[in-house]
């Protein structure tokens, strides 16, 4: 290959490199622009976190877990005692939608349970 032709395809080269930075840079523009939509939607009246206070979130207090066979739970009947993974004196858990967000005491309420909040997750 000559010292021209080299150059010629340098050249090309180059010039290619520099159409597929422009079309980078363009698709990255196009993107902020979106996310400037988004954002702007979001703070408008129509959106923000007060629409979000009336979503129903299931709430689960767990006091403790145990993992068995399956056989043994075949022969699980009235009156069979499940020792947990926790003791007495430990929090129970509180999940949100299956998170750990909180930790808590079971208490009863009337004829009732409950959960009286000790902490809650960072």
């Amino acid at each position: 290959m000559s010292e021209q032709e080299a150059e010629s395809t340098s050249s090309e080269e180059t010039e290619k490199l520099e159409e597929a930075i422009d079309s980078a840079t363009e698709a990255v523009a196009v993107q902020t622009n979106q996310l400037h939509e988004l954002d702007d939607a979001a703070s408008g009246d129509g959106g923000g976190l007060a629409h979000l206070m009336d979503v129903p979130v299931h709430v689960t207090v767990e006091v403790g877990r145990k993992e068995i066979s399956l056989g043994d739970l075949a022969r699980l009947s009235p009156g069979a005692l499940l020792e947990l993974d926790r003791e007495a004196h430990e929090p129970a858990d509180i999940l949100v939608n299956g998170k750990v967000v909180a930790h808590g005491e079971v208490v009863t309420i009337d004829d009732s349970y409950g959960v009286r909040i000790t902490s809650v997750e960072p």
